[in-house]
């Protein structure tokens, strides 16, 4: 679902136009939709975390779960928003201890996600934010990962939402939020 489509809300469009679209980054033909510009503009930084506490605030979310790096940026703020525990999904070796560990597909090869152990608890209700979803390949990653401590996975939710997404992201039958689509 896209938030645009869903109200009109007017942080919208301040939101979407704070997002720097880079051509040919990181290799020629990807279109790169930037958000630390939007970091710049605290006003659509706090509509953006603002936007998802609304959302989320009466959903009995006990985790809200970010997948790095972008997503440690709006994940914790919506946590504390919604009075929620924050867990970070890290790339390999850089969570201390125990962890557990979920590969998945990139367009040039694979990565992997880690999540400690004990961080989830089973039934726990959970959402799991980035900054932005293509294919959906990390956020597909992120659910199996907590599905496999029993968690239950609410919802997606992402800053920004390729075209493309719409109707074609496999996402484990999980809703995904989108607030914006990228302005090209």
């Amino acid at each position: 679902m896209l938030a645009a489509e869903n109200g009109r809300d007017p942080r919208l469009k301040a939101i979407s136009d704070a997002i720097r679209v880079v051509p040919h980054f990181p290799k020629p033909g990807i279109m790169f939709h930037d958000i630390t510009t939007l970091l710049l503009d605290h006003k659509a930084f706090k509509d953006t975390v603002d936007l998802f506490v609304e959302r989320y605030r009466d959903m009995g979310i006990s985790i809200v779960v970010g997948i790095e790096a972008r997503g440690f940026i709006f994940g914790p703020s919506i946590a504390l928003g919604i009075g929620a525990k924050f867990v970070p999904l890290r790339k390999p070796g850089k969570l201390p201890g125990r962890v557990i560990s979920e590969s998945y597909e990139l367009e040039y090869g694979t990565d992997q996600l880690e999540m400690h152990v004990g961080a989830v608890q089973p039934g726990e209700r959970t959402i799991i934010i980035d900054d932005l979803v293509a294919t959906g390949g990390t956020l597909s990653a992120a659910i199996r990962l907590l599905e496999r401590f029993q968690a239950e996975v609410v919802e997606c939710a992402c800053v920004v939402g390729s075209p493309v997404v719409q109707g074609e992201c496999e996402l484990k039958e999980k809703p995904l939020f989108v607030l914006v689509e990228p302005h090209l």
